[in-house]
Parts: C-alpha cells; sequence; structure tokens
C-alpha cells in the first residue's frame, strides 16, 4: 500500500531537483565557454571572395582584420560585416563562419557613376544605385563621368534624371558634364562644350518633356547663325525659351509643330 509524502518531504525533493537541474545547467554552460575560448577555435585566416577591381585581399585584411573581436564562436558578424564595409570601394559584405576557426567574406564593390559635389565644394563618389561613397577619386579609371550637385539625399533621384537627359540632348553632339539641383529644386545642365541649359523645376517628365522639344527646335534657329555656337539656353518660360548664342541674344518661342499648319517664325535675332 503506497503511502503518500507529506507537503514538506514533497516541497523539499522539487527543491532539490531544481537545484541539481540549475546547477547541472552551470556546469554545461560552464564546459561550454571553456571550450569555445580554446586556442583552437581563435580565428587563424579570412578568407576573401568576389569580383575586387579596385581594392587588393591584402589591403581588404589589413583594414578589417584589426576591428574584428572574438573567436568563432563569439565573433559578432554584424560588426564584421561593417568593419569589412569601411574599407574603400566596397559596398557589400557578406561575412560567415568556417568551421573551426576561419572566416569567409564575399564583397561587393562599389561600380563609379558620377562624381557627387557637396555644398561645399568637396567631391565624392556615386555608384550605379544612386548611394554616395567615399573613396580615392584618383583609383576611377571611368572616362567621362558626369558630376550631380545637388542637396544632401538626392543623388540617387539626380543620377536617374541624367540617364534620361543625356540621350535626349545627344543630338547637340555634347555630353552632359554636370548636373546641378539649386535649394529650390531647379535644374540646370552644363555640357562639355562649354553650354548652360536651364531646365528648370518640375516632375522627371516635365523637365525631359521641355527638354526634347529644345532639342527638337533647336536646328530651325541655329541654322540662322551658321558657324555661330551655343552658349546658353533657359528653358523655363512658358512655351518658349531664351537663347544665347556666340555673338548673338535672341528670345525664340516655337510652338509644338501643328499639323497641316505652317509653322511661325522664329523671332528675330538682336545684334549685340
Amino acid at each position: 500500500m503506497n503511502m503518500a509524502l507529506p507537503n514538506d518531504v514533497r516541497l523539499t525533493n522539487a527543491v532539490a531537483n531544481t537545484v541539481f537541474v540549475l546547477a547541472s545547467l552551470v556546469l554545461v554552460a560552464a564546459a561550454v565557454a571553456w571550450v569555445a575560448r580554446l586556442p583552437v577555435f581563435a580565428l587563424r585566416g579570412i578568407v576573401v571572395d568576389g569580383e575586387l577591381a579596385r581594392s587588393s585581399v591584402a589591403a581588404i585584411r589589413a583594414n578589417a582584420a584589426p576591428q574584428l573581436q572574438g573567436n568563432f564562436f563569439t565573433i559578432n558578424l554584424a560588426a564584421a560585416r561593417a568593419a569589412f564595409e569601411t574599407v574603400p570601394w566596397v559596398r557589400q559584405a557578406i561575412v560567415r563562419r568556417v568551421w573551426p576557426n576561419r572566416l569567409a567574406v564575399t564583397l561587393t564593390e562599389h561600380q563609379a557613376a558620377a562624381y557627387w559635389e557637396d555644398d561645399n565644394g568637396d567631391e565624392r563618389l556615386v555608384n550605379l544605385q544612386g548611394e554616395v561613397f567615399e573613396a580615392n577619386l584618383g583609383d576611377v579609371e571611368e572616362e567621362g563621368l558626369p558630376t550631380l550637385a545637388g542637396p544632401e539625399g538626392s543623388a540617387a533621384q539626380m543620377l536617374a534624371l541624367y540617364r534620361r537627359l543625356q540621350p535626349v540632348l545627344a543630338p547637340l553632339q555634347a555630353e552632359v558634364d554636370t548636373l546641378r539641383q539649386s535649394r529650390r529644386g531647379s535644374f540646370t545642365v552644363e555640357l562639355d562644350n562649354g553650354a548652360t541649359i536651364e531646365i528648370g523645376r518640375g516632375t522627371d517628365d516635365v523637365l525631359v518633356q521641355r527638354t526634347e522639344r529644345f532639342v527638337r527646335t533647336l536646328p530651325q534657329v541655329m541654322a540662322q547663325y551658321p558657324g555661330r555656337a551655343l552658349q546658353y539656353a533657359d528653358l523655363r518660360h512658358n512655351d518658349a525659351y531664351a537663347l544665347r548664342i556666340q555673338g548673338v541674344t535672341t528670345l525664340v518661342a516655337p510652338p509644338p509643330p501643328v499639323r497641316n499648319k505652317p509653322a511661325p517664325r522664329p523671332a528675330a535675332a538682336r545684334q549685340r
């Protein structure tokens, strides 16, 4: 016949079992911590992978390795990733552990798409994703990169607008050298032939349409002044644009072509 244990005995047994379990967990944790600190798990090597054109593996290790802390078990992978991404030209790093004492790092480099000019006139770089990054400008091998200059945080928008404007302006036989955005949101294009075009404000679609109309109608005006170069254009007027041609100033108001109607003559030029 089974007899129930007194309540105080059962309580004592429960407490003893709990203490035993806790003590076992502490011992296991201590054993794990001791094993994790063994020299065999200290980081012994870093394997770097990725398409690297700007940075050598030795330079990457030299820049990032001093910032790494911990061993195979204790290293913070997020902090390690951030350390590698501080290396010039490195855009993204993926870091993983390799048993028992190595790190494998896959790197993606920035690809320069433009220069970035801040309010102080200092230059940085813009990558293909529209992100501004720090790097040695002397390492840039690409020729003919444009300069973008605008408010902080607008690089991606300006790069997208540049990509739309460049083919539109191509018939002028010139490349976009600089695209500027003022604090009030007005855009100006400086071409590599020295001409400046004030495009004004508006959505990207409006700016592109305004520029397309200008490029489409400009040859009609320039044909009247052979051998003279465009110096300045202001597209900010409604249904018109102002021009400064070498030695000539004129205001041209070419409406969009209308079918079955003769195109009006451009306004006469006023000689300086």
